[in-house]
């Protein structure tokens, strides 16, 4: 019993430790000098636009999808999702006095960073597998994200942003546009030449750890000395009510193994670094959402762990 809970605990850290030693080592390179802000800035727009379209692209391109696209996790991703902005919105009316940040601490808590670090998690837990069946999950559900985030945002913040920039914004993604690309690869069957396979996988390859870093190197938590109630509120929503929103939604519908891994791994994931961006382009409070981020990517590791272990020691995962 002993040793099975060992191997377990195990298994836990060796899905989120190498996530926390990248995230600490970027932090400890920018604090040394080594990475400074224009590192981050120019990194980070890298993977954005160029090795992580490129990672789904392969994963997708790689894998049949007209047999193996799990569309009852993705629909079950894209139904808890909802719920979870609907329990978030309900929750911020409540528990947040000021209005303008009800939105930011809504979106704080049902967007996940899952096409880094929960990415990240999927394959340390089930490697070329895990990343083949939560890549579509990833651009699908990303593309809600951007939609609500949008709409809750205005709501909060009075705004006036329609939903046309919205879609001009994710049709203009690049990771949805390499999802996007590859499905045709994918359902066709057709074999991409070695060259385009082999310079894509390299590019692909440094996805991951160059986007830890970055992440690990733009962590600040000063700010958090100054009122931190509402990222505190947002935290905990985002690192145990949603999972357990998920997993037990999860484990109703049937899901097991991988698929209940995958909810998991992907709801446990942090507030999304996207959230920051969006926040401050429209004006809101946009040293809460980074307080959210920075406590959320912190917590995840902990609760993640948590989780795993909980799930495994259940033979659920």
């Amino acid at each position: 019993m002993f040793s099975d809970f060992l191997a377990t605990v195990e298994f836990s850290l060796a899905v989120t430790g190498p996530i926390f030693v990248i995230l600490g080592l970027g932090a400890w390179l920018r604090r040394i000098g080594l990475i400074n802000e224009a590192f981050i800035e120019g990194g980070s727009r890298l993977v954005f636009n160029v090795t992580l379209p490129a990672l789904l692209f392969i994963s997708v391109a790689k894998t049949r999808l007209d047999t193996s696209a799990n569309f009852a996790l993705i629909g079950f991703g894209l139904a808890a999702t909802l719920l979870a902005w609907g329990l978030a919105e309900t929750m911020a009316k409540f528990a947040v006095s000021a209005e303008r940040d009800r939105g930011v601490v809504v979106q704080g808590v049902f967007r996940s960073n899952m096409a880094i670090i929960g990415l990240a998690y999927c394959v340390n837990a089930y490697g070329e597998a895990g990343l083949a069946a939560a890549s579509l999950y990833v651009g699908l559900v990303t593309i809600q994200f951007n939609v609500i985030a949008v709409v809750t945002l205005n709501r909060s913040l009075h705004a006036r942003q329609g939903i046309a920039p919205v879609l001009r914004s994710v049709a203009a993604n690049p990771l949805i546009i390499g999802i996007v690309l590859a499905l045709p690869v994918s359902i066709s069957g057709l074999r991409l030449p070695a060259i385009v396979l082999q310079s894509g996988e390299y590019f692909a390859n440094m996805t991951l750890p160059l986007a830890l870093l970055c992440t690990g190197a733009a962590l600040d938590f000063r700010s958090l000395r100054h009122d931190p109630k509402d990222a505190v509120l947002a935290a905990a929503g985002k690192l145990l009510l949603v999972p357990l929103l998920f997993v037990g939604g999860g484990i109703l519908w049937g899901f097991r193994g991988i698929e209940l891994g995958i909810l998991l791994l992907m709801s446990s994931a942090p507030t999304a670094a996207a959230s920051y961006v969006m926040v401050r382009a429209m004006g809101g409070n946009a040293p809460l959402a980074a307080n959210i981020i920075a406590l959320t990517t912190a917590g995840s590791l902990v609760t993640t762990s948590a989780g795993v272990v909980v799930l495994r020691g259940m033979r659920l995962i």
